[in-house]
């Protein structure tokens, strides 16, 4: 069993992973802190856990096994650091860090204490995903020039996203660092890591950070990945596309139709899709448990804070970042 301690109730997937926690035969919830003692006490209350108001109190404790973080995103550095030098598991949501050098950190941290790191990247496990990864290393498109991938939702323009979502001090930004992660880190595991970024960013709900964004990036050989992003877009599904010279694939609409084009051949539907990977909970679960490998590891959260911090100094200055 592996006796598991929730870090922060401030991420508005807390009580996604609570409940996949709770629900999973081989963690137990044993408390939960948060910086916030009103909050942290009413989300414990809720949930039948005790609660403790001090990190340091509940990282000392032997009987906690690991830890499953949701802090602010500018917590990051402090509170994974120190739950690694506690000898603690680590399940983390996305970013890795604000900054490449405190992702750093974070990762010789979790190297010397030799605990078990898994970041929540869900998109990795989805097989219309896991599809498109198959033809490109394939080669079935050919070479690659172009990847688009849109995800965007109305959580500014709706209303319904916590308003602490808009701190550019807690988050790091907004729409881009948050639900644009996903853009980012899928073009990296489809194509490598690439030579530069160029990001523009616009604020439709006038708050402080950014709730509608693009994101270029160029790879090796001339390709490009565009991740489109935004808190203002109503009825938006998730889209990815592929093109290369000999064909290209397409993930569209709400049900995540996938459609393939090659070359003298006609628009095909793919049906036969590879089956859903095990949640990044499950894989870090195995890690702890078995030492299975996860599929997204501290060199995947990693690149993902190196492309994402050069997106937002490429707004800044008006002017593409290479890598």
């Amino acid at each position: 069993m592996i006796r598991t301690a929730i870090l922060s109730t401030w991420h508005v997937h807390t009580k996604d992973y609570t409940r996949q926690a709770m629900e999973n035969a081989n963690i137990e919830l044993k408390v939960v802190w948060d910086d916030n003692v009103d909050k942290g006490k009413s989300f414990a209350a809720d949930w039948d856990l005790p609660f403790e108001s001090d990190l340091d109190t509940v990282l000392a404790r032997e009987d906690i096994d690991a830890v499953i973080v949701d802090t602010p995103t500018n917590q990051h550095p402090e509170v994974l650091v120190k739950a690694a030098e506690a000898g603690k598991h680590i399940f983390t949501e996305k970013v890795l860090a604000i900054t490449s050098k405190d992702a750093g950190k974070i990762a010789k941290a979790v190297e010397k204490a030799g605990v078990k790191f898994v970041i929540s990247f869900p998109h990795r496990t989805m097989p219309h995903n896991l599809y498109a990864k198959q033809v490109v290393e394939q080669g079935v498109l050919g070479n690659i020039s172009l990847v688009r991938i849109r995800n965007a939702h109305n959580g500014a323009s709706a209303g319904w996203l916590p308003e602490h979502f808009y701190d550019p001090e807690t988050c790091g930004g907004g729409a881009m660092i948050d639900l644009g992660a996903h853009g980012m880190y899928l073009p990296l595991w489809l194509l490598g890591r690439p030579e530069s970024v160029q990001a523009s960013f616009t604020y439709i709900t006038g708050r402080k950070v950014e709730d509608n964004a693009v994101a270029v990036m160029k790879f090796p050989g001339g390709a490009m990945a565009i991740n489109e992003t935004g808190f203002v877009s109503q009825d938006s599904p998730f889209s990815l596309e592929v093109y290369g010279d000999k064909g290209c694939l397409f993930v569209l609409g709400p049900d995540r139709n996938v459609r393939l084009k090659l070359e003298g051949k006609d628009w095909e539907t793919v049906t036969d899709l590879p089956d859903t990977l095990p949640s990044a909970m499950e894989q870090w679960v195995a890690a702890i448990q078995d030492g299975t490998p996860v599929k997204f590891d501290m060199d995947a959260a990693l690149a993902l804070t190196d492309v994402m911090e050069a997106a937002y100094v490429s707004h800044e200055k008006g002017k593409t970042v290479t890598l």
